[in-house]
C-alpha cells in the first residue's frame, strides 16, 4: 500500500476520470468481445494479409488457434537508438513459430531524431511527430488480423506515439522491445565543457566535432538522462518491458534473448483468453506509478506532456498539478546527467533499475498491486535478467546501491523532494527541472529580455549584451506558434553567463526537454503567447522573479497592467515555410496546450 500522499493523488485521479474511463473501457472490451476479426474476414481479405507468408503460415492465416504477432518498428539506421531494431523481426518471427505463433511487421512508424534537427526548421515537426506515429500505429493494427503486438521504439517522441496508437487497440496485450543504450563513451562533464568552449569562441567546430563524435558513438540509445532513457525506465515501471529490459546494451546476446522473450511472451499473453489488455493494465495506479518515476529520477520535462497525452488516450485525467503535489513527497534517488556525471550505464551498474523500484516499492511510493506484461504485481521488476548458458532466466536484483553517489535508498534520497515543479503565478503555469540546478540558483530575480526566436538570443549573447543579470523571455515557441520546438541552443550560452557570477533564467512557451540542466528553466509555459498568453504581454525590463522553492513565477506588475498591455506576437516563427512545415498546418490549428498534451488527436 502506498504511502497515503501518493494513494490521495491517485483517488484523486480515479474520481477525475471516471466517465471518460468508463467511456474507453466499455470501447476495449466490446472490441475484446468480438474477437480477433481474422476468422470473419473473407478469404481476399485474408489472401492479401498474408500474399508474402511462408506457405505454412498460409496455410493456417486463418485459423482462430494460430497467434499472429503485429510488430510495429521504428526502425531505421540513421538513428543510433533505432538501428538495432534492422535484425529484431528476423528474431521476433524465429522466436514466435517456436511458440507456435507467427509474426508480421505490420507498420513502420517515423522516428526522426531531436539531436539531429536541433536548431533546425525540421524541430518543428518534432512534437507532431508523437501524433503521426501514434496514427501510423494504429494503421498498422487497423488490418484486424492481430491477436497481440510489439512495439519496437525507444525515442523522444516514439514511445508516447507508439503507446498512444497501441492504446486505440487497448483490447489487445501489447508489449514494448527496447534496444538498449550504447556503451559509455565521453564523459559528460566534458562534453558540456567542450560545448561550452565552442559557445564562447575559445575552439572551432572541429574539435567540437570530435567531442560530440567521441560522446555519439554508436549504435543504442544516447546514454544520458534524456527523454529516450526516462521513455525506457517509465515503460519498464509501467509493466510494458519485460523485467530488466530496459538498459542492457545493443548486440550482446543478453539482449537478442530479450527480444526473442518479447515474442514468446506475447504468443502466451495472447492465448490466455484471461490477460488483462493494454487498455486495461495501463489504468490511474500505473499513470501514478509513472508519474513518481519520473520524479524520483529526475526525468525529462517532455514526460510532463507525453504522459497527459498517454493517460487521456486510456481514458485518464492528470494535470500538472498531480505532478507538482506528488513531487512535494517523492525522494528524489538518483543521479544520471544531465543531474550528475554518471550516464545510464552507470546507473545500470549500480543497481539499476531492479534496485530503483525495489527501494521505491518498500517505502511506500509506488502501487505494487497492478497488472504487467510479466504478470501481476510491480515486485516482479525488482529482478534482473541474466543468462545461464543460453538460457534466459531472473534472480533478485541488487539488495543494495552499488554506487551511492548515483543511487540512492528512498529512505536516504539525495532529496526529499521530486526533480520536476510546477511554477504558478500572473505570467502563467509552467514546469521547471530543478534537480539539476543549484540550490544557490532556485531563486532568481532579475528584468526580463525579450526574444522571439533562439538565434535572436544567441546573437545578443555574441554582441556582448547579455553580460548582467536577466531572465531571457523567449515567446511564440508553443505548439500553436511553431511546433514546441526544443531549445537547446541555448544552454551553452546560458551556462557560460552563470558560470561568470550573472543571474540569469529562462522562461519560454517552448521546450527544453531531458538536457534541461544548471540554469534554472520555466518552460512549457501555459497559455503560450499564439494563445493570448501573459508571456506574450511581457516587455524588456520587466521584474521577473522565479522561485523553484515556493513553486511560483511572476512579473512585478498589477493584473490591471498586465490586462492592459497589447499581445505583442512577432510573425517571425509562423512562416511555417520549408522542411515540410507547411503540411503540418492542421495540427498547429488544432494542437492542444502543453498542460493539456499538446496533442492534436483528443
Amino acid at each position: 500500500m502506498p504511502i497515503p500522499q501518493i494513494q490521495r493523488v491517485t483517488d484523486r485521479i480515479i474520481a477525475r476520470s471516471q466517465e471518460s474511463r468508463r467511456a474507453y473501457l466499455d470501447a476495449i472490451r466490446t472490441a475484446k468481445d468480438q474477437g480477433p476479426h481474422r476468422t470473419s474476414l473473407s478469404c481476399g481479405n485474408l489472401a492479401h494479409a498474408c500474399a508474402a507468408s511462408p506457405d505454412q503460415e498460409k496455410s493456417e492465416y486463418q485459423e482462430q488457434a494460430m497467434v499472429n504477432i503485429g510488430i510495429i518498428t521504428a526502425y531505421n539506421d540513421m538513428l543510433s537508438a533505432h538501428q538495432p531494431f534492422e535484425s529484431y523481426p528476423a528474431l521476433i518471427k524465429e522466436a514466435a513459430r517456436e511458440a507456435g505463433g507467427m509474426a508480421q511487421v505490420a507498420s513502420g512508424v517515423p522516428a526522426m531524431c531531436d539531436g539531429v534537427t536541433q536548431g533546425q526548421d525540421g524541430m518543428e515537426l518534432s512534437l507532431f511527430s508523437r501524433d503521426v506515429i501514434a496514427m501510423a500505429t494504429a494503421i498498422g493494427l487497423s488490418h484486424n488480423v492481430f491477436d497481440a503486438a510489439l512495439c519496437l521504439g525507444v525515442c523522444d517522441k516514439i514511445v508516447p506515439g507508439l503507446l498512444i496508437g497501441a492504446l486505440s487497440f487497448g483490447h489487445l496485450p501489447v508489449l514494448f522491445v527496447p534496444a538498449g543504450p550504447m556503451p559509455s563513451g565521453l564523459p559528460n562533464k566534458e562534453k558540456a565543457r567542450i560545448r561550452q568552449e565552442f559557445a564562447a569562441g575559445k575552439i572551432g567546430r572541429k574539435e567540437l566535432f570530435e567531442a560530440e563524435s567521441a560522446s555519439y558513438h554508436s549504435a543504442g540509445t544516447c546514454t544520458f538522462y534524456g527523454t529516450a532513457n526516462t521513455n525506457q525506465m517509465l515503460m519498464e515501471l509501467m509493466g510494458l518491458h519485460l523485467p530488466g529490459a530496459a538498459f542492457v546494451n545493443p548486440g550482446t546476446e543478453l539482449r537478442e534473448a530479450l527480444t526473442q522473450e518479447a515474442a514468446r511472451t506475447a504468443c502466451k499473453l495472447a492465448h490466455n483468453s484471461d490477460v488483462v489488455p493494454l487498455g486495461e493494465q495501463i489504468d490511474e495506479k500505473t499513470i501514478t506509478n509513472a508519474i513518481v518515476g519520473l520524479l524520483a529520477t529526475g526525468g525529462s520535462t517532455n514526460l510532463t506532456i507525453h504522459l497527459i497525452a498517454i493517460a487521456k488516450a486510456a481514458g485518464i485525467q492528470i494535470s500538472w498539478q498531480d505532478f507538482s503535489d506528488l513531487s512535494e513527497v517523492v525522494p528524489f534517488i538518483t543521479r544520471i546527467y544531465p543531474n550528475s556525471q554518471a550516464d545510464v550505464n552507470h546507473f545500470h551498474a549500480a543497481g539499476g533499475f531492479a534496485y530503483l523500484v525495489s527501494t521505491l516499492l518498500e517505502n511506500g511510493y509506488l502501487h505494487e498491486d497492478v497488472n504487467t506484461v510479466a504478470g501481476r504485481g510491480l515486485r516482479r521488476y525488482a529482478q534482473e535478467p541474466f543468462l545461464e548458458g543460453h538460457a534466459l532466466k531472473w534472480r533478485a536484483g541488487a539488495q543494495q546501491s552499488l554506487d551511492p553517489d548515483i543511487l540512492r535508498p528512498a529512505d536516504n534520497p539525495f532529496s526529499p523532494t521530486g526533480g520536476l515543479k510546477l511554477l504558478d503565478g500572473n505570467i502563467g503555469r509552467s514546469v521547471i527541472k530543478y534537480s539539476a540546478v543549484d540550490e544557490a540558483h532556485h531563486i532568481v530575480e532579475a528584468p526580463a529580455v525579450i526574444f522571439n526566436d533562439q538565434n535572436a538570443f544567441l546573437k545578443a549573447f555574441e554582441k556582448g549584451e547579455l553580460h548582467r543579470d536577466f531572465v531571457a523571455v523567449l515567446k511564440e515557441q508553443g505548439p500553436k506558434s511553431n511546433g514546441m520546438p526544443e531549445l537547446h541552443k541555448l544552454t551553452p550560452a546560458l551556462g557560460i553567463l552563470q558560470d561568470l557570477g550573472y543571474r540569469v533564467a529562462l522562461v519560454t512557451d517552448g521546450r527544453m526537454s531531458g538536457a534541461s540542466g544548471k540554469v534554472p528553466a520555466a518552460i512549457h509555459m501555459s497559455p503560450e503567447a499564439k494563445d493570448g498568453g501573459n508571456i506574450a504581454r511581457l516587455r524588456d525590463g520587466d521584474l521577473l522573479r522565479l522561485d523553484a522553492k515556493a513553486g511560483s513565477l511572476t512579473v512585478a506588475l498589477t493584473d490591471e497592467e498586465l490586462a492592459g498591455r497589447d499581445v505583442r506576437l512577432s510573425g517571425t516563427n509562423m512562416s511555417h515555410r520549408g522542411s515540410g512545415r507547411e503540411i503540418f498546418a492542421a495540427m498547429r490549428k488544432n494542437v492542444s496546450s502543453a498542460e493539456e498534451g499538446a496533442s492534436s488527436l483528443f
